[in-house]
């Protein structure tokens, strides 16, 4: 238990710096616009370099091969529903012109049965 949990912990904390890699030009396009796409670039893997650090120990920590609960089609999913409400909740707190509208949230509730199908045995 206390594995999985710290797994998906670190997970969370990965998904932000990936987030902020991934989208960090789009939300604070203001700071970024004076800059060429090579110099973005160079900054995002700077800090997707941190989303890495937290990464690759959830997956250690979470996965079965390293005595975790979870097998890889379940780190996988849960990645995949981190990921999508890390973005969720980060675009609501930085971007707010941007609508978490029904079509997302039936998005979302397809993730959360992806994870039901993954785990049932």
């Amino acid at each position: 238990m206390v594995r999985g949990l710290s797994a998906v912990g670190l997970l969370i904390c990965s998904n932000l710096f990936m987030t902020l890699a991934w989208y960090g030009q789009v939300m604070f396009k203001s700071k970024f616009e004076r800059i060429g796409v090579v110099a973005v670039i160079f900054i995002s893997w700077l800090v997707a370099f941190f989303e890495y650090c937290f990464m690759i120990p959830a997956n250690r920590i979470g996965s079965e091969v390293y005595g975790g609960p979870f097998n890889i089609w379940e780190l996988k999913v849960i990645q995949e529903v981190v990921s999508l409400t890390v973005f969720a909740i980060v675009v609501q707190l930085i971007m707010k012109n941007e609508a978490l509208r029904w079509n997302h949230l039936a998005g979302f509730a397809c993730l959360v049965l992806a994870v039901f199908f993954i785990f049932k045995k």
